[in-house]
């Protein structure tokens, strides 16, 4: 009787991560696909010129040699133009992560309930 109780939790507990992972796998790329989009607008765009304008004014104001100063705002630039990538690749990777992610953690859950039941579940 206790052994069935928990057994039953176990599958409880798995379904819940089930749904947990079924809504993450949704949300997450939505999220990228909106920090994407934040990133690469015309706003953001306009922003990222005035923050570099304003980066390579106080260099020079505070008397750095042009050479200098330009080699620093063009890597202040190259660490947003990074992290756009980054975040470019991670959205045309979403499906096939998230898919990959899911059935891993699937796969571990049903393990965990195995081993919390005494017998081993079928993998799907």
């Amino acid at each position: 009787m206790i052994g069935e109780k928990k057994e039953r939790r176990a599958k409880e507990e798995a379904e819940e991560v089930k749904e947990i992972l079924a809504v993450v796998s949704t949300e997450i790329p939505a999220l990228i696909k909106g920090i994407i989009g934040s990133i690469f607008s015309e706003e953001a765009g306009r922003d990222l010129g005035r923050a570099a304008a304003a980066f390579y004014k106080e260099l020079k104001e505070g008397g750095m040699p042009e050479d200098v100063a330009v080699k620093m705002t063009e890597n202040y630039m190259g660490i947003f133009t990074s992290l756009g990538n980054i975040l470019q690749s991670m959205g045309s990777k979403k499906a096939h992560t998230s898919s990959e992610i899911e059935a891993t953690i699937k796969k571990r859950l049903e393990e965990k309930l195995a081993e919390k039941t005494g017998k081993r579940e079928e993998t799907t």
